[in-house]
């Protein structure tokens, strides 16, 4: 692979700190890159120097003659007197940019709902940061360094931008590098991840999943991380191991390593449980939305919803941005009185909900952390255990040193965390999140994430993050078309909506899992614009397809072998599993001699390292193999 750039003995210091300490990075064709870290570690910070926007203290950074570096910052911004094309494309003739499907791509997955004419200005931050992604995505570049690209993107515009991202260059060309909280995306484009920490950056193989499964390893083997962080990741595995389909087509190896890390860890909620004691808080009644509708002035945000909602529901609400779905939520808070219909409240219901803009901290912003915790509750029960406000700070990444710091002061992460803690101590048992992940790093987010498995009572979510909303809840409904939708097949399922085709045999209406009916048959815009009836759950759609008739929409099955070819090709993927057995029994001994070899003899270690690199790369082939024959074999 031809190298790209190189940063060899970085080293970087702030008037507080040492952000870099000689840190050596490569760049090849082909590499795509995640960073991954805490807020304020200094990942921004790498990617400036590396794009060659900030130049180290000491150390440099090499690119290869010709290279061309396209960067997207989290702080830039376009001046707000300039035309959305012209920002794209420039001074570019039409009938050239639209002659390049690269740029047509573009222009249909980002601004395809902003005004080709409108002015910079009179846009919103969130069309304004697309309109930003796009002129950078438009352009022609070796190199992209993206810093939370993510941000101000719906679901659908995450997947885009992942699809697009991966299919940019062709195989073995270009190079990626990605800072973003937003594992799923991550997991998608990755092949390599850095983790930002303690003044050095740390490399892995893979994207996220991946980096959980080699992090834990790595804590496990060095013994050195406080067992909390270590358990935290313990259960993201488990999570990982336990979750969407999607993430468990692994070869056979990797999935025993993981399982062997996780044999002990129970699963992230114990849902009978935390059932059991929502219905002893809450009662049967929560809230129930019953044939109700929104309208300002001309505009009808929702029309005719029915929802109940059950004590211990945990639901993520997905829609493009304006949809309704903050409207939804505040009929739900009481924030929004419904222009028809009816919203019945249990008695013994007590909602809370967490707010996009902090609201909560705006009265005690002067006042110190400690001081402002200890105005709640003394204990509070998380995973079965009593603990104080103090504890569960810790559990949330504050320092004991920044309790006595004035909230006013605190990152925007640590007030993120704060105000969940707060909403927390005064016992809810409705909580209300609109977009929680704003601010939080990955670590961050597995914290509040493992403090809301705990917690007993009714969870509405309102997230972008489509892993946050896959591993905090347990169903999804989507606002389309003033109507609300109840999606078993999750997320999958409202991309193919979106896309004008939805999975096959869906239907809405009828019983939904946590026991709630809708009154009546409704009258559904799909995404192509027509009006469809809503086929009732106990009769069968003309469309729907027969238990023995495949629909026409499937896709056809893998073809597979047969014959001698099958039993040839099932042969040599049980050697090669013996194989990797014993290649992974090889590369033991090998790190082993690593540890115990002299560090000062470089002669022995160069001779090390290069026999383990070697078995590195068997594996690596016969994994490749081994894939291809489980495909084969369907």
């Amino acid at each position: 692979m031809a190298h790209l750039l190189g940063a060899q003995n970085l080293r970087l210091e702030f008037p507080t700190r040492v952000v870099f300490e000689s840190i050596t990075l490569g760049l090849n064709e082909g590499d795509r890159v995640g960073v991954v870290g805490r807020n304020g570690d200094g990942k921004s910070t790498l990617l400036s120097l590396l794009a060659g926007r900030r130049e180290p203290d000491a150390g440099s950074v090499t690119r290869r003659g010709g290279v061309r570096i396209g960067v997207l910052d989290q702080a830039d911004s376009l001046p707000h007197d300039v035309r959305v094309c012209d920002a794209i494309v420039g001074d570019v003739e039409e009938h050239v940019w639209a002659g390049n499907p690269l740029v047509r791509d573009v222009l249909a997955g980002l601004v395809a709902d902003i005004p080709w004419d409108g002015v910079i200005g009179e846009l919103s931050g969130g069309q304004q940061r697309r309109v930003a992604l796009a002129a950078l995505l438009a352009g022609d570049w070796d190199v992209l360094f993206l810093d939370e690209p993510t941000n101000h993107l719906d679901v659908e515009g995450i997947t885009w931008l992942a699809t697009h991202l991966k299919t940019r260059w062709p195989a073995g060309q270009g190079a990626l590098v990605v800072v973003t909280h937003d594992r799923w995306f991550l997991d998608e484009v990755a092949t390599l991840t850095w983790e930002v920490h303690d003044r050095i950056v740390e490399a892995f193989e893979g994207g996220y999943a991946a980096y959980v499964l080699q992090r834990v390893e790595r804590d496990r083997q060095a013994a050195v991380i406080e067992g909390k962080r270590q358990n935290l990741m313990r259960k993201e595995l488990a999570w990982l191991r336990r979750g969407a389909p999607a993430r468990t087509s692994k070869p056979k190896f990797r999935i025993d390593a993981a399982n062997e890390l996780i044999a002990n860890e129970p699963p992230p909620r114990d849902t009978v449980a935390l059932s059991s004691m929502a219905m002893q808080r809450l009662g049967k009644d929560v809230v129930d939305l019953i044939d109700v509708g929104v309208s300002f002035g001309e505009r009808t945000v929702l029309r005719d919803v029915t929802w109940r909602i059950a004590p211990g529901e945990r639901t993520g609400i997905l829609g493009v941005n304006g949809a309704g779905k903050s409207t939804l939520l505040g009929l739900v808070s009481g924030a929004v009185a419904p222009t028809s219909g009816r919203v019945k409240r249990g008695k013994t219901v007590k909602i809370a909900v967490l707010t996009q803009q902090l609201d909560e901290l705006k009265a005690v912003q002067d006042d110190r952390v400690s001081a402002v915790v200890a105005t709640k509750r003394s204990t509070y029960l998380a995973d079965g255990k009593e603990m104080t406000p103090g504890q569960l700070l810790e559990r949330l990444g504050f320092s004991s040193a920044q309790l006595s710091t004035p909230v006013k002061d605190l990152s925007g992460g640590q007030k993120r965390r704060l105000q969940l803690l707060l909403i927390l101590l005064d016992e809810p048992n409705v909580l209300i999140l609109d977009e929680p992940t704003n601010d939080l790093d990955t670590d961050m987010l597995v914290a509040m994430e493992d403090l809301l498995d705990a917690w007993p009572g009714t969870l509405l979510v309102i997230s972008h993050d489509r892993y946050l909303l896959e591993r905090i809840t347990d169903q999804q409904y989507a606002v389309i078309d003033a109507h609300v939708r109840h999606l078993p097949g999750g997320v999958e399922e409202y991309l193919a909506l979106g896309s004008g085709n939805p999975p096959a045999g869906r239907v809405s209406g009828g019983k939904t899992p946590a026991g709630r009916v809708e009154a009546k048959p409704r009258i559904e815009t799909t995404p192509a614009g027509f009006d469809t009836p809503t086929p009732s759950a106990t009769q069968p759609s003309a469309t729907q397809p027969s238990a023995t008739q495949p629909s026409a929409t499937q896709p056809p099955a893998a073809p597979t072998l047969g014959g001698a070819e099958r039993r040839n090709a099932e042969k040599e993927l049980a050697a090669i599993e013996r194989k990797l057995s014993k290649l992974q029994v090889e590369e033991s001994v090998q790190h082993e001699k690593l540890a115990a070899s002299d560090q000062s003899d470089y002669t022995l270690l160069t001779e090390l390292t290069a026999e383990l690199r070697a078995l590195e790369t068997q594996v690596a082939e016969l994994e490749t193999r081994w894939l291809e024959l489980t495909d084969q074999l369907g």
